[in-house]
């Protein structure tokens, strides 16, 4: 199974966006895919208010373990990490026109009435599958 595969199965069992396309990097950065998915929770959902899309936030968090400044003084981590997320943004944001998951599903999932609509209609299942698959497409190239 790839890893686009395996963030949809993460997805479909009810985890979030976030920790779908975090969780399926996990063994290639030695990283505890249980805390992977803890940390990765809170995400969802533009973190719960429609915000930066939980697909978004994963994969920054994987570029993050990728190159992620960890040392003081070690700026040339930090502009790597900083140069690689902002090519993630423009990649996805090329692809999808935005980053803002409100914008992305036309709702805003803050709002208790656009969020049962959205669930309503399934467009959790019909269109955030295709965020997370353009998010891990982008990670891999990158």
């Amino acid at each position: 199974m790839n890893r686009k595969e395996e963030a949809l199965r993460i997805f479909e069992c009810g985890f979030n966006c976030s920790q779908a396309v975090l969780s399926v990097f996990c063994e290639e950065f030695n990283c505890d895919k249980e805390l992977a998915l803890k940390i990765a929770t809170g995400f969802g959902g533009g973190m719960r208010k429609g915000e930066v899309c939980g697909a978004v936030t994963g994969a920054i968090m994987v570029l993050g373990l990728k190159c992620g400044h960890y040392k003081e003084g070690d700026t040339e981590a930090k502009n790597k990490a900083y140069a690689l997320t902002k090519e993630f943004i423009n990649r996805f944001e090329n692809k999808n026109g935005t980053i803002v998951c409100k914008k992305l599903l036309g709702y805003d999932l803050s709002i208790p009435e656009e969020y049962e609509l959205l669930t309503e209609k399934g467009m959790f299942k019909s269109m955030c599958p295709k965020f997370i698959e353009d998010a891990i497409s982008i990670l891999e190239e990158l």
